[in-house]
């Protein structure tokens, strides 16, 4: 299925580092991708250049950098200011240590190059799984923990949680709805906003909504997540932008990272990410709820053994 939420934050500009969330932000380059979408004009210049070939500009100088990106070397400074960088070589540094340890664990392999209809599957797998390890270390990079004990504490003590998400988010929604609803959580996910919205409307103080979209654009999440928030229920965003209006509105934002190849835009790549911050939030869940999730997934886990097949059964 096809998310066909669309990535409209590149609007938005950035001046200086306090423009720019810094939830737990280690990871250079993961920092750079999450906030690339907030610059504009020479700026994103700078970060699509940086993001294009790591390497090249951590070897590169301020001039050569600025003459690649066809800016100028105080554009390169505030990039780097943008960035949450004390200066130039602090980027070049951190660039330069990522990409070498990227480098040694072999996860850096095509990553950027097109896959062509021509390319064998080897080369395509090889391209798909250094995109997803990727993605999965920068997500890492970007996830704040306080912010996913927050969440898990939330849920733990929850009455009910609301899941929303749209298209592609919804399948990542309804994932954690099965997950939460395993270990005995009173979890609903809704993908349809007049449904959802009337559940929304539901909800009240120590209920917990989650809103799931990659961009944190996509309107329909956006009115569910806010008529929970308005009842009193505590909002969860869980999104790739920081500065996003999903994540603007939430009590607590978890990050996630994508990476982009061809055809798995960042929407689609993003779905890996996705359910493993996810599956941390419910391990989160189940760990304070210990007792009555154990004995939850006993049961539920008892409910469905008679509809396996036996062992030594024929096929």
């Amino acid at each position: 299925m096809v998310d066909h939420e669309v990535d409209t934050s590149a609007g938005t500009a950035v001046v200086d580092a306090d423009t720019v969330d810094r939830r737990g932000v280690d990871g250079v380059l993961a920092r750079v991708r999450a906030g690339a979408g907030e610059l504009t004009g020479a700026l994103r210049r700078v970060a699509e250049h940086v993001l294009s070939d790591p390497e090249a500009a951590a070897r590169a100088t301020i001039v050569e950098l600025a003459e690649r990106s066809g800016t100028s070397p105080a554009t390169i400074t505030r990039f780097c200011r943008a960035m949450g960088f004390d200066g130039y070589a602090d980027l070049r540094l951190g660039i330069a240590s990522e990409t070498g340890r990227a480098r040694s664990a072999g996860w850096t392999v095509d990553i950027g190059r097109e896959i062509q209809p021509g390319d064998p599957l080897q080369r395509v797998l090889g391209q798909i799984i250094a995109a997803d390890t990727r993605a999965m270390h920068d997500t890492a990079a970007l996830l704040d923990l306080v912010e996913v004990e927050r969440a898990a504490v939330a849920i733990a003590g929850a009455a009910r949680v609301n899941i929303f998400g749209a298209s592609g988010s919804a399948l990542v929604g309804e994932e954690m709805q099965f997950s939460l609803h395993r270990i005995g959580v009173a979890a609903w996910a809704w993908s349809d906003v007049h449904e959802g919205l009337a559940s929304a409307a539901l909800l009240g103080t120590g209920d917990v909504a989650l809103g799931i979209s990659h961009t944190g654009q996509t309107r329909e999440t956006i009115e569910m997540l806010a008529e929970a928030g308005s009842r009193g229920a505590t909002t969860v965003a869980l999104t790739g932008f920081p500065r996003s209006p999903l994540a603007e509105l939430a009590d607590i934002v978890l990050l996630t990272a994508s990476q982009a190849t061809t055809f798995r835009p960042d929407a689609l790549s993003a779905r890996h990410p996705q359910l493993v911050v996810l599956d941390l939030l419910y391990i989160a869940v189940a760990q304070r709820t210990h007792d009555r999730a154990h004995a939850a997934f006993r049961r539920t886990a008892q409910a469905v053994d008679g509809h396996k097949a036996a062992k030594g059964a024929s096929s």
